[in-house]
């Protein structure tokens, strides 16, 4: 990339009028490139019309460099440039205001330069310096004549002379802007441009049209071509893929928003590599946008590792449920050598059987397609009844449910429910169960309601006396499943032959 014609002063920063300071005096000289405004039109005007007004034959725009003086426009003078040890703008420059020189034959500092001292050299002269924004100094604006003027220069003509100083001064800077801009624009189209070549994507910029104009050296690595238009873009994405990318593409198109896809890529050996694709429209104003910008990951390798960890989990997942069904049949041979434990037995296997359940339900690969907190409720109240309102009634859904919160949740309702069957609504005909779920956002609250309760006196049972003294087992392991590992809040309580247990689960803890 080609950067600005020539080099600048740092950032446009202000030096210290140091006009003994050739080296600062050099930079700045180069910053104004003086081959752009070599015989400019703009600056030839102004030496025409300085010439006409102090009524002489010579008129020049010099930058005194280092080891010459150059005429960037000048009128009635042959030569493009001459040395600097015989430039009398070299003085005109140091100074504070014009320089006039009525005499220059006469005049000790100039009598003996080789433009002076010939029979038609110079002899009138009158200068007025250019001086940099920064205070450096650059050169001068001059008219000349080679005949002495004694009376010098007129109030106007000096006037004149300044004012057409100071428009040489502005149109050198408006050119030393322009090139400080542009090499701003190059200086940032270059970093984008190594940014893009380095980074480690495929990168890509396409037109209105989505035909690729820039690619990224590790794209065409990838492509395996040194042209873009050698290879075949449709054949480029996997066949299985093509129809999600295009979608993609095309709602993006629609709505000038960015697109994301996941897609397989045929790299130059005909390799299908996963990626993830992106894309975004470059926008200016309320314009359509003409280009977009495009990059891609590769996401192989990931893909790979992800697909084993899955194919590892099933196969974890299976052998545990096995092991599920090992320990419940273990059990039940157990029991059998102890007469008198079948309800111990029965309730052991029905909380295996219960964990089981909460296993498969974090699994999706089992064939769950839900993972709220109404799924997982209704999976376990589903033995104990038809759940459409009449006798079991769930109500919400409630947030995800993840799969370290499905354990205690499954062992929270299994007890609810073992108890209910056992001495609540759910063990006669009349009994009636509704849950709702409330979804308060930070929290759920699961309301957990039975009605019809039986007349029970037995110690623990859910149809205790509104007062118990003692807390049984079951509310120890709902209270200690509740607030020990959920975090949460659980209460229970009797009111006119209803029971009421109120549980308040924060959501992160469900969703973990």
């Amino acid at each position: 990339m080609k950067l600005s014609r020539f080099p600048l002063w740092p950032a446009h920063q202000a030096a210290e009028p140091a006009s003994n300071d050739e080296g600062l005096r050099n930079r700045v000289i180069a910053a104004y490139g003086a081959d752009a405004v070599q015989d400019d039109r703009e600056l030839a005007q102004i030496v025409e019309f300085a010439a006409r007004l102090c009524e002489v034959p010579i008129a020049m725009v010099t930058l005194v460099e280092k080891d010459r003086q150059r005429f960037l426009a000048r009128k009635g003078f042959p030569g493009l440039e001459t040395p600097r040890s015989t430039s009398l703008c070299a003085h005109t420059m140091e100074g504070q205001g014009p320089l006039v020189v009525p005499d220059a034959s006469e005049d000790a500092r100039f009598a003996e330069m080789e433009l002076v001292k010939t029979d038609d050299g110079v002899r009138f002269y009158a200068g007025q310096p250019l001086v940099s924004s920064e205070g450096v100094p650059l050169g001068a604006l001059c008219v000349i004549d080679r005949e002495a003027r004694p009376e010098g220069l007129n109030a106007l003509q000096r006037e004149g002379l300044e004012v057409l100083g100071r428009a040489v001064m502005r149109r050198l800077t408006a050119e030393r802007d322009a090139a400080f801009a542009e090499n701003r624009i190059e200086v940032s189209e270059l970093r984008t441009r190594q940014l893009a070549e380095n980074l480690p994507v495929y990168a890509w910029a396409a037109n209105a049209e989505g035909e690729i104009e820039y690619a990224n050296p590790a794209l065409y690595e990838f492509l395996g071509v040194d042209d873009l238009s050698d290879f075949d873009s449709a054949a480029l994405v996997h066949p299985d893929d093509i129809e999600e990318l295009r979608t993609a593409r095309t709602v993006s198109r629609a709505s000038k928003e960015r697109w994301e896809a996941k897609a397989r890529l045929k790299r130059n050996d005909g390799v299908y590599r996963w990626m993830i694709l992106r894309a975004w429209p470059f926008v200016v104003g309320d314009e359509d946008p003409q280009t977009w910008f495009g990059a891609a990951v590769d996401i192989d390798d990931l893909q790979s590792v992800s697909d084993s960890r899955d194919l590892l989990a099933r196969e974890l997942s299976h052998r545990i449920k096995n092991i599920f069904a090992v320990i419940s049949g273990l059990i039940s041979l157990q029991g059998r050598k102890h007469p008198g434990a079948e309800d111990f037995v029965r309730e052991l296997s029905d909380t295996i059987r219960t964990l089981g359940k909460a296993h498969d339900f974090v699994r999706p690969h089992a064939g769950r397609t839900e993972n709220t907190l109404n799924g997982l409720l209704a999976e376990l109240l589903a033995p104990y009844g038809r759940i459409d309102g009449k006798r079991i009634g769930i109500i919400g859904s409630g947030c995800a449910i993840g799969e370290k919160s499905a354990t205690p949740l499954a062992l929270i309702f299994h007890e609810l429910a073992t108890n209910s069957a056992k001495y609540g609504a759910l063990s006669h005909a009349d009994g009636h169960l509704s849950v709702e779920i409330i979804d308060e956002g930070s929290q759920v609250v699961v309301a957990w309601r039975e009605t019809g309760l039986p007349e029970s006196d037995e110690e623990g049972a859910q149809g205790a006396p509104d007062t118990v003294e003692r807390e049984g087992f079951g509310s120890r392991l709902l209270r200690t499943a509740v607030e020990g590992q959920l975090q949460g809040k659980f209460t229970r309580r009797i009111v006119d032959g209803m029971l009421e247990v109120d549980l308040e689960l924060p959501c992160d803890k469900l969703q973990a």
